[in-house]
């Protein structure tokens, strides 16, 4: 008994560490997106750039995309300096983009927001990170929920129907409250099974921890949003 306590120190250590390099990250792409939204939002050349030509927004937006996709399926062909450029490369230009947020919303309404969603990923992160029930089984539940949401938005798009954007909101704080949960989980037991001797692996690990954890919170931030309203119009 005594040899396995010893020897699960230094697990419980790792992990920790590990867990501790991706909020690290997380809250750096957080820090980066907010300045950069504060900057455009702040300057009326730079949002009328953004926001008065269609083809710069989409370019954004598609940029994002492709960086999201590029980190996520070729990650660990990276170094540890482009893998942590392009996380806040696309930090920055989604802050560009989420500007829009701060000026459609009022202060206040953006405010309440984010302590809402920075409680309720605390408390799921907590939980995800320390509890013994198995998660797995709710991936596939939260993958079909995201699609789901995906398409009842692109509809929503023609139909501009304040019911169905109202259950969109919905579910969407349902799925990326348990996917705070689930992630998390996923993360504390790649930290467990990281090769800690290899630096690099353990820094390409983090990014994409990083960028799972900060695509949770940014959009659980935008689907409580919706429910505080408090458009500035």
């Amino acid at each position: 008994m005594a040899y396995r306590t010893m020897s699960s120190a230094p697990s419980v250590a790792a992990t920790n560490a590990f867990l501790r390099g991706v909020y690290h990250w997380m809250t750096a792409g957080l820090l980066v997106t907010a300045l950069v939204a504060y900057g455009v939002v702040t300057s009326a050349a730079i949002a009328g750039i953004i926001f008065g030509s269609p083809l710069v927004f989409w370019g954004l937006v598609l940029g994002e995309l492709g960086l999201v996709l590029a980190i996520s399926g070729a990650v660990h062909r990276m170094s540890a300096g482009t893998a942590t450029g392009l996380f806040l490369l696309y930090s920055a230009l989604n802050g560009a983009t989420l500007s829009a947020v701060l000026l459609a919303y009022s202060g206040a309404a953006v405010f309440k927001a984010f302590l809402v969603t920075a409680g309720t990923f605390g408390v799921m992160s907590i939980y995800g990170a320390t509890t013994q029930r198995d998660l797995s089984g709710m991936g596939s539940f939260l993958f079909m929920g995201l699609v789901g949401i995906i398409l009842a938005s692109v509809v929503n798009i023609f139909l501009a129907s304040p019911a169905v954007d109202f259950v969109i909101s919905a579910v969407g704080v349902l799925v990326f409250t348990g996917l705070t949960a689930y992630d998390t989980q996923m993360l504390r037991q790649m930290g467990e099974t990281a090769p800690m001797d290899d630096a690099l692996a353990i820094r390409r690990g983090t990014i994409l921890g990083a960028l799972r954890l900060y695509l949770d919170f940014i959009n659980l931030f935008l689907m409580l949003l919706r429910f505080f309203g408090g458009s500035r119009d």
